[in-house]
């Protein structure tokens, strides 16, 4: 990845490029192609959520897109209060429209960054982050965002995330990213290889899993544990006490 933090996406460009996109990420055999074991990491994070609070009653899912991940957690618990925040109003629109069909819970939508939303301290049993933490920028965003979300989460609640992630040793990284452009290639050739390199190159930051679990512990986190990875994607979460 070649673009400085500073000439990256906007919030307002990236949420242009979701608004025209609610449909194929309504599905997860297209909407989440490009990420390998989408569907496994998604059934990892429900599942590990279920197993930790089986009991939950109000869930917050962070940048939800079309709702697939809390679609995924009502097959487990259900009713659970949903408060869905993303970016894009289609996207939200959407998503509560999907999941109000098969919920018993209440849910409430908010078109924002989480972190300027108004949302309540402490009450979340179960938080879900998936593929949007990629967005921060630089490591005052991080912290401040893992903060944000720890003082979100309910005593006793977990944050699970699944996302994009770099390496810390630059060869082991160039290794898993020529793996990822593999798999790219496999889908839709060199070209769309390419595309979709490009649009990570000027629209994503990520950094290592080890850097995200250490930071969910510096910031108050006292448990975490990885559920999966393979090449440049993991799912992992953590447990407030």
């Amino acid at each position: 990845m070649s673009i400085s933090l500073e000439n990256k996406s906007t919030t307002e460009e990236i949420r242009n490029r979701f608004d025209g996109d609610v449909e194929r990420f309504s599905k997860l055999d297209t909407g989440q192609q490009t990420t390998i074991d989408a569907p496994l990491a998604m059934e990892l994070i429900t599942q590990a959520a279920t197993a930790h609070n089986p009991n939950a009653q109000n869930l917050l899912d962070i940048g939800c897109g079309a709702g697939n991940n809390t679609l995924k957690l009502l097959v487990h618990i259900n009713p659970l209060n949903c408060d869905l925040v993303d970016l894009s109003e289609p996207m939200l629109k959407h998503a509560k429209e999907r999941i109000g069909k098969v919920n018993k819970g209440t849910i409430r939508t908010f078109q924002e960054d989480f972190r300027g939303a108004d949302l309540p301290a402490e009450r979340y049993d179960v938080i879900i982050a998936a593929a949007v933490l990629h967005h921060l920028r630089d490591e005052r965003d991080w912290e401040e965002a893992f903060a944000k979300i720890f003082e979100l989460t309910a005593p006793g609640g977990s944050v699970w995330i699944t996302d994009l992630v770099t390496h810390e040793n630059d060869e082991v990284h160039q290794m898993m990213w020529d793996r990822y452009g593999a798999y790219l290639e496999s889908l839709g050739g060199a070209e769309y290889r390419d595309k979709v390199f490009a649009y990570i190159d000027k629209e994503d930051s990520p950094r290592p899993v080890t850097f995200q679990l250490d930071l969910l512990r510096k910031v108050g986190f006292v448990q975490v544990d990885i559920l999966h990875k393979n090449s440049c994607f993991a799912a992992f979460g953590a447990v407030k006490e």
